[in-house]
């Protein structure tokens, strides 16, 4: 494979010392692919750009010496590549075709990367742009290595630019959100970029109306709230974000264009992603969106959603999407239609013909390319089959010569050729991988998986791969695979830390042998296996990342180890320490890398930190435990980054790697490098794995991240450097011939068998033991059988079933005294129900698990006392919530919100809550308040200046002044009684002070506004307080009211006790809006759910409890004079007036006999007892009658009292109404005051923005005036050379006849026609199959196509100076004089020609900038109108005021209420004025409409008259007209032949009958056509059947003509020898090969010979002497 290298390789190798160089490289396009040529194409693939030859497939690599390959482009007709690097300051390198020799190198300004690179179609121009931070576009002459032009647009990302095919000044750069045509102007040697945003549809396809932001004209005059202003200028905007400012809500989502292409015809096609096509024009930049036409057809067809790449073609443009399929859309005039054109197995990313248009390039997202060739029958060809990710591991196929394998994540392992690296095979293995390794001991491969499996891959047959077997060892990934030098034992290291030895004979069925545990995160393992030795020695790193050292575990692996395995791994498949000789080291600081030499002596090590490769020797002695390792020797490694290190099959070279991309071979012995190779780079983060063959010959370096693999070769490859390594491998290769001969023996025996997953068998003796096990056993070893189980997991279980068998009988008799035990404790449980409950004991004192039971209770608390903190910390947010609402509702109001109801009517009056007015708030108050005094008293002293008085009056100044005084102060009482209409509101109806208020005819200025606005604010608060006074002195009175009924209901109640009547008694009580407070305390009986108390705190109350029932009773039984006065007269020493009611006169016992049986006294008594009963009745009636007239008085009392309190409360109500209507009209004037100060802040931003904008267009206007300045100067000088030129041109011209005036005149004559002759220039005529094929054409560069014209011009004139052409007799020397002169005419023709062109360039620069001056002056025209006119809004708005009056309803109504909102120039007059000037207005107004009334019964009649005249002129006119167009009416043959002929209907129908028949012969002759061609279906149909039906014995003869030959041929390979029919057949074959090989080179040799002779002959012809006449 060919390759090129950058020249500024410093790589310096000794003359004769050995060093690497890259034979091929293998990479896959992660950019667009782009041709060189019309059969060739590259990409960039790490360090290296890979051109493809597509008809040979052979590679050809260039590689960058700075790095990693940035991004490419190609220019076609000049077979050139450009690409970036990714260094700091990158450069642009430029390349030629195919000698791939550099051709230049651009060095700009960018400091990062470049993003995109394209070239122009003609001339030498390359564009470039970058990323951040300059995201500058710049325009080279990659030729002359000069930038032309730059600009940089910050932070704007592009994602795909061209230039115009057709026009090479025009640049288009599109992103996701933009479209933006770039023209390249030019005044002769200075460019510049003028770019121009395409506006782009919404995202359903409308187009949106936009409106001119910085000069709007659609906004409205508001008349009365002031002027209306843009929305930059009520944002507040005022530099350049006001140009493009739109609110949110003016914002609509536009479409997202996705990709481009140019047309013939200068236009763009844009693909959006809501799968919209445009069409924008090349000049005007208007879009137009094309219409897709749906066909019935089409229904169940893919959506194209959003197009990825467009590629033109003559009829539209090819198209891809994420589908997979490749479309033609097929334009026309304003409308698509989309057909199916190709599809594709994978999502399509770019699309692009050849530079002939015969092929088309389809690059897949992959990395895969296909070329479809127009007009072949096998039109799609696969060129380049991209695997599926990035190379995670390589390895050599043993013994390294032929074939090396690779791996991807996904799972693809690919075999492939080492020679030219030419894919062979490849495998799926539908599972993620990690690693890959190579058997050296057999023709097969591991695989390691993420889910811990490892696969076994049979490469024996390369076109056959198949997995061979299946291990699943664990269930973690595997991180390495190790396979020793002789190819004995593989080792499988796994994330969690163990290392599983695996027998690598395939012959074994890869019996594993078993595990160690070592540390986790396993960076490298080596393994050292000699031939003369009879063990394997193992080191394993791992970091220690808590102490800062890295651990290394060494062990040695005998190779008897899989005929003795038993006895080294324990029953779960552990190795031994003791039995494999594990010891343990420790270095002090961490290594990325270690390896173990061939002679055990010392470890080498990458240091991680630092840049050093170390070696430590290795103790002799047998330890335990840790030793900790001294570096002995110790190099730099001249490589940054963490590296590896892996060592060579002889174990004498050390091969370093790191992120630097820098490949080092070592001696082991003094770590010295002696071969050095960059092959990748840092950007790509370095090398990932390197591989070296058994014989040293070949190198494979795996890139980390750029997904580049590449092989490398020996130069001056020999000596003894050569001789070891060779000598070692034969040796090693010798000793294992014998078992890699019997590997692949079985191998190819095995190749057809089933597939092992590698589940060993249950052996029968462990199904024996299996059964004897009880079940609670069996559940605890009991596995899903559906599930596939890990080795390591099949052997824990098997030692499982082990132990238990081991155990059964001992684990029976322990369950039987454990169930003894709980029947023991079950017969105490119930014997402890039975007892007292002294005696009983707890529930928890029977159990025997004491610590469980602890642990139980343990975790219960800990339970409980996270539930409780969570309680807690739940509660105490709450509580902080309620804290804020307090303190922000509540605790800062110095007058707290309350409310005041009536006693009777529903009437509720609330207060003012008021905050505390800031200290802040009142040192303005204080300072405004100052501010208004000291104009006050400015005021007056100022009117005492002004006032001339008399002198008797300054006599009397004093007195006078008193007077004054004396008239303010009555001036101020009046004005407090004066209506405030002027005012605005009925403040002064609260003894508000309205003195120091600015009148409202006089706030003009801003600083007046705002002090106006804390002087209201005051004046509220002044109110609030006012009205908050009255509220307290209501609250307090209503407290007094309802203390008083209190009192009095506790006279009633007694009353009503007394007269034992069933009335309630009203109690009023103050409800919760009137004491607010009681919100925030949290009464008992709210609490619904029981507190909680602890058991100290319900003892401690028990106890106080307890302590105050016992002083009670001892109190009482110490009271004996209170007992004895209770007992004996009940409480009271005397009778109380109360009583008489309850008083009860007792009957004398008597009474209880009948009448007849009383005496005397008896009777007497009866009668005294009568009387006192009456006398009892008596005293109780008037008492009862008083206590219901002092219960109807003070019923009647509270009830006008509370009346009384109703009655204020409503006057109180009327006062708050009108307190709100006060406040509400401040706040009114606040609101207008507020408005007014935003508006004129508008108004300023409006202006300064303006100022601003001016200040811009001022300084393009500098810039464009400087321009054309320049301009014409350049224009002068450049039009006076053009000048010189030309009078050059005709002194030539004129002078001619007198430098051959010497000569006859005749022959001057003859010389002067020869001197104005030119030749003929024959454009050469491009092929017409490729004119037709190529929609753009020939597009050569003018300077190129001005050098190429010249040279043939020059050419032609070779021809004309010939001295054949010199006429008769004339002198040889006058004719080469003559031919001089006649050369340098010509040449400076050639040069006016150019001047010209250049000259009608730079005017039409000039005409540009000139027009460009003149928007810019209209421009700064229109921001001088529009200033002018908004000051004249702004001294308005400052003189036309909004003032507040008071004015009285009812009086004046209007018939049309809009007339009330329009008050231009408006006064205030008194109302009498206004009807006195109305009646003496309509006095007037009837006298001058009487006079008008003659007057216009005078005009009516002229009017009359005049409208009489003007109508009859009217109608003449219109008469002449039509005179006029009768007399010029044209007459056509149709209407002369309907208007001359009789019969026109006849004739009409004639016509119609004679096509009818026509119609009816061609429908018959197309009928009898589709007859013959259906018969024709039907036999050709036929012939097809039988084909088919021949073609299927054809097919079952050759599948058993393919069995037999497959027999045959598994019989003679098992013979293992050839027949000698079969060598002689071989032989013949080959002879005839050879012979037919020979005839065809002969063949073609002589057409090449018979091609040769016409070119000669052609060229003799062109040399013979042309005649021609004179």
């Amino acid at each position: 494979m060919a390759h090129g290298r950058e020249r500024e390789d410093t790589s310096v190798h000794p003359a004769g010392s050995p060093n690497l160089s890259v034979r091929w490289v293998q990479g896959f396009p992660k950019q667009h692919v782009n041709f060189v040529n019309d059969n060739t194409f590259c990409y960039p693939s790490g360090n290296y750009v890979i051109f493809i030859d597509i008809e040979t497939k052979k590679k050809t690599v260039l590689q960058c010496i700075n790095g990693i390959v940035g991004v490419v482009a190609t220019n076609i007709p000049y077979e050139v590549v450009a690409f970036s690097d990714r260094k700091l300051r990158p450069l642009i390198h430029i390349y030629n075709f195919p000698a791939l020799t550099r051709r230049t190198k651009l060095k700009g300004n960018v400091l990062l990367d470049y993003t995109l690179l394209t070239f122009s179609y003609c001339g030498t121009y390359l564009a470039s742009y970058s990323s951040l931070p300059e995201f500058e576009l710049t325009l080279w002459n990659w030729e002359s290595n000069v930038i032309l032009c730059k600009k940089s647009q910050p932070g704007v990302d592009v994602s795909q630019m061209s230039f115009n095919p057709m026009n090479w000044r025009q640049l288009c750069l599109s992103s996701s959100s933009t479209v933006t045509v770039w023209t390249i102007e030019r005044c002769n040697q200075e460019h510049y970029f003028k770019p121009k945003t395409v506006k782009l549809p919404l995202e359903d396809g409308s187009f949106l109306d936009e409106t001119d932001v910085v000069f709007p004209q659609s906004l409205s005059k508001d008349p009365i709230y002031g002027p209306v202003m843009p929305l930059s200028a009520i944002a507040g905007l005022v530099t350049e974000e006001a140009e493009t400012f739109r609110p949110k809500d003016d914002v609509y989502p536009l479409l997202h264009p996705t990709v481009h292409c140019w047309t013939p015809t200068s236009d763009l096609y844009v693909g959006c992603e809501e799968g919209h096509l445009l069409m924008i024009n090349g000049d005007t930049l208007k879009t137009t969106m094309l219409n897709k036409i749906e066909e019935e057809s089409q229904l169940e067809r893919r959506n194209l959603i959003s197009p990825i790449t467009l590629a033109y073609q003559k009829e539209g443009v090819f198209a891809s999407g994420i589908d997979g399929f490749v479309y033609s859309f097929i334009i026309k005039d304003l409308s698509y239609k989309i057909e199916d054109f190709l599809e594709i197995e994978r999502p399509v990313e770019h699309l692009m013909f050849s530079p002939n248009y015969r092929m088309l390039l389809i690059q897949t997202d992959k990395g895969s390319v296909y070329i479809y060739t127009f007009g072949e029958e096998t039109a799609l060809q696969k060129v380049l089959d991209a695997c599926d990710g990035k190379f995670l591991a390589i390895d050599f196929v043993s013994p390294g010569t032929q074939h090396f394998m690779t791996l991807t994540h996904s799972g693809e392992v690919c075999l492939w050729w080492i020679e030219d690296c030419t894919f062979v095979n490849k495998i799926y293995l539908n599972t993620p991988a990690t690693v890959l390794a190579c058997c050296p001991s057999s023709l097969c491969a591991a695989v390691g998986t993420v889910g811990g499996s490892v696969q076994y891959i049979n490469v024996q047959d390369p076109e056959s791969l198949h997995v061979l077997h299946k291990a699943f060892l664990s269930e973690s990934p595997v991180q390495h695979l190790v396979y020793d030098q002789r190819g004995i034992f593989l080792l499988v290291v796994t994330s969690e830390g163990k290392v599983f030895i695996i027998n690598a004979n395939p012959s074994s069925s890869f019996e594993i042998i078993g595990f160690t545990e070592v540390g986790k995160e396993i960076l490298q393992i080596s393994t050292v296996s000699l031939l003369e030795s009879d063990v394997v020695e193992v080191l394993v790193l791992s970091p220690l990342p808590e102490t800062g050292r890295s651990r290394l575990e060494m062990f040695t692996l005998p190779i008897i180890l899989p005929q003795v395995s038993e006895t080294f791994t324990d029953e779960r498949g552990r190795l031994r320490d003791e039995l494999i000789h594990k010891y343990l080291y420790e270095v002090e600081h961490t290594l990325s890398s270690a390896v173990l030499d061939f002679q055990s002596h010392r470890i080498c090590g990458f240091c991680n930190h630092v840049p050093y490769i170390c070696s430590y020797p290795i103790p002799r002695e047998e330890h335990t435990g840790v030793v900790i390792l001294k570096p002995h020797q110790k190099v730099q490694s001249r490589q940054y980054g963490s590296g590896m290190l892996y060592l060579s099959s002889h174990g004498l070279w050390l091969a370093t790697i790191a992120k630097c991309g820098i490949l080092c071979i070592r001696d082991i012995y003094t770590l010295e490098t002696f071969a050095r190779c960059r092959s990748h780079s840092h950007q790509g983060r370095g090398i990932q794995s390197i591989r070296i063959s058994a014989n040293g010959e070949s190198i494979l370096v795996n890139g980390r991240d750029d997904g580049t693999l590449i092989y490398l070769k020996w130069r001056r490859f020999g000596g003894n450097l050569a001789a070891e390594i060779f000598d070692y491998s034969q040796r090693l290769l010798s000793s294992m011939i014998r078992t890699m001969n019997e590997e692949n023996d079985y191998l190819s025996t095995a190749s057809e068998g089933p597939l092992d997953l590698g589940l060993e068998p249950e052996p029968e003796h462990t199904r024996m033991r299996s059964s004897s096990i009880d079940s609670s056993q069996e559940e605890l070893v009991s596995t899903d059988v559906a599930k596939e189980i890990p080795w390591i997991q099949q052997k824990s279980q098997e030692a499982i079933r082990k132990e238990v068998y081991r155990f059964s009988r001992k684990r029976k008799e322990i369950k039987r005294g454990i169930r003894a035990l709980a029947k023991t404790v079950m017969k105490m449980m119930e014997e402890n129900e039975t007892v007292d409950n002294i005696a009983k004991l707890d529930q928890r004192e029977f159990g025997l698990d004491l610590e469980e039971l602890e642990r139980l209770n343990d975790e219960s608390e800990e339970e409980v006392a996270k539930l409780r903190r969570d309680a807690e910390m739940h509660n105490l947010a709450k509580s902080y919530l309620t804290e804020l609402i307090k303190n922000e509702c509540w605790d800062s109001m110095v007058v707290k919100g309350r409310a005041l109801k009536c006693f009777h009517i529903p009437y509720v009056v609330e207060n003012f809550p008021m905050k505390e007015r800031t200290v802040e708030e009142q040192k303005e108050l204080e300072r405004i308040l100052e501010q208004k005094r000291i104009e006050a008293e400015c005021l007056k002293l100022r009117k005492e200046i002004v006032e001339v008085h008399s002198a008797i009056n300054l006599v009397k100044n004093h007195a006078e002044e008193e007077d004054e005084e004396e008239d303010d102060e009555d001036k101020r009482a009046k004005n407090a009684n004066l209506p405030n209409y002027l005012l605005g509101s009925l403040s002064t109806d609260f003894g508000v002070d309205t003195s120091l208020l600015t009148s409202q005819l006089e706030l003009h200025s801003k600083e007046e506004k705002i002090n106006q606005i804390i002087l209201l604010k005051d004046m509220i608060y002044k109110v609030k307080t006012a009205f908050n006074s009255e509220f307290d002195a209501a609250y307090k009175h209503k407290v007094f009211e309802i203390a008083r009924v209190k009192e009095r209901n506790v006279r009633i109640q007694e009353i009503i006790l007394d007269l034992e009547l069933e009335e309630k008694v009203w109690r009023p009580e103050f409800e919760d809006c009137e004491v607010p407070e009681r919100t925030l305390v949290v009464e008992n009986e709210e609490i619904t759910v029981r507190k909680h108390v602890n058991p100290w705190q319900k003892a401690k109350a028990e106890l106080i409890t307890a302590r105050e029932m016992q002083r009670r009773l001892q109190s009482q039984s110490m009271d004996t004079r209170h007992r004895a006065l209770n007992d004996m007269m009940g409480g009271v020493l005397e009778m109380k007036k109360e009583d008489i009611l309850r008083m009860v006169i007792p009957q004398p016992p008597f009474m209880a006999k009948p009448d007849a049986m009383w005496t005397e006294e008896e009777r007497k008594q009866f009668k005294e007892y009568e009387k006192k009963v009456k006398e009892l009745n008596e005293e109780r009636d008037k008492y009862r009658k008083s206590l219901e007239a002092e219960l109807k008085k003070l019923q009647n009392s509270i009830q006008e009292t509370t009346q009384n309190f109703d009655d204020n409360l409503k006057k109180l109500f009327e006062r708050r109404v009108k307190a709100e209507m006060v406040v509400n009209q401040e706040e009114l004037k606040i609101n207008n005051l507020v408005f007014s100060l935003l508006l004129d802040e508008e108004l300023s931003s409006r202006e300064l923005f303006l100022n601003n904008y001016l200040a811009k267009q001022h300084h393009e206007k500098n810039n464009s005036s400087e321009a054309i300045r320049k301009s014409r100067e350049d224009l002068d000088v450049y039009k006076e050379q053009y000048d010189n030129l030309l009078a050059e041109d005709k002194v030539l011209d004129r002078s001619f006849k007198k430098e051959f005036s010497e000569i006859p005149s005749h022959q001057v004559e003859i010389l002067y026609k020869l001197f104005k002759r030119r030749p003929r220039i024959h454009k050469l005529k491009a092929h017409t199959e490729t004119t037709s094929i190529v929609p753009f054409g020939e597009r050569p560069g003018s300077a190129k196509l001005n050098k190429d014209n010249f040279a043939q011009l020059m050419k032609a004139m070779d021809e004309l100076d010939n001295i054949n052409n010199m006429p008769e007799g004339l002198d040889p020397l006058v004719w080469e004089h003559f031919c001089t002169t006649r050369r340098i005419k010509v040449e400076n023709e050639q040069k006016v020609k150019q001047k010209a062109a250049g000259l009608v360039e730079m005017v039409a620069f000039l005409r540009k900038r000139v027009e460009e001056d003149e928007k810019v002056q209209q421009e700064i025209e229109k921001v001088f109108h529009e200033l002018i006119l908004l000051q004249e809004d702004k001294v308005k708005f400052q003189l036309n005021l909004t003032i507040q009056l008071l004015l009285k309803q009812g009086q004046i109504e209007l018939e049309n209420f809009q007339l009330t909102l329009d008050y231009p120039d408006a006064i205030l007059i008194n109302k009498n004025i206004i009807e006195d000037l109305n009646s003496v207005i309509r006095t007037q107004g009837q006298k001058k409409v009487a006079s008008m009334m003659e007057t216009k019964d005078v005009h009516k009649g002229i009017f009359q008259i005049e409208w009489e005249h003007k109508k009859m002129e009217m109608e003449m006119e219109d008469l002449n007209q039509k005179a006029w167009d009768i007399q010029m009416l044209f007459f056509s043959r149709d209407r002369q032949k309907f208007l001359t002929e009789p019969n026109y209907e006849s004739l009409i129908s004639l016509q119609i009958g004679i096509m009818e028949q026509t119609i009816a012969v061609i429908d018959k002759t197309h009928k009898k056509n589709v007859e013959n061609c259906k018969k024709l279906l039907k036999k050709l149909g036929k012939c097809s059947n039988q084909k088919d039906v021949a073609n299927y014995g054809l097919s079952c003869n050759l599948r058993e003509e393919l069995v037999a030959v497959s027999e045959r041929k598994d019989i003679c390979n098992a013979m293992g020898s050839k027949l000698t029919c079969e060598k002689i057949v071989k032989e013949r074959y080959e002879n005839m090969m050879q012979q037919q090989k020979l005839t065809n080179i002969s063949k073609q040799q002589a057409e090449e010979i018979s091609i040769l002779q016409a070119e000669v002959e052609r060229l003799r012809m062109k040399t013979f002497p042309a005649l021609v006449k004179m």
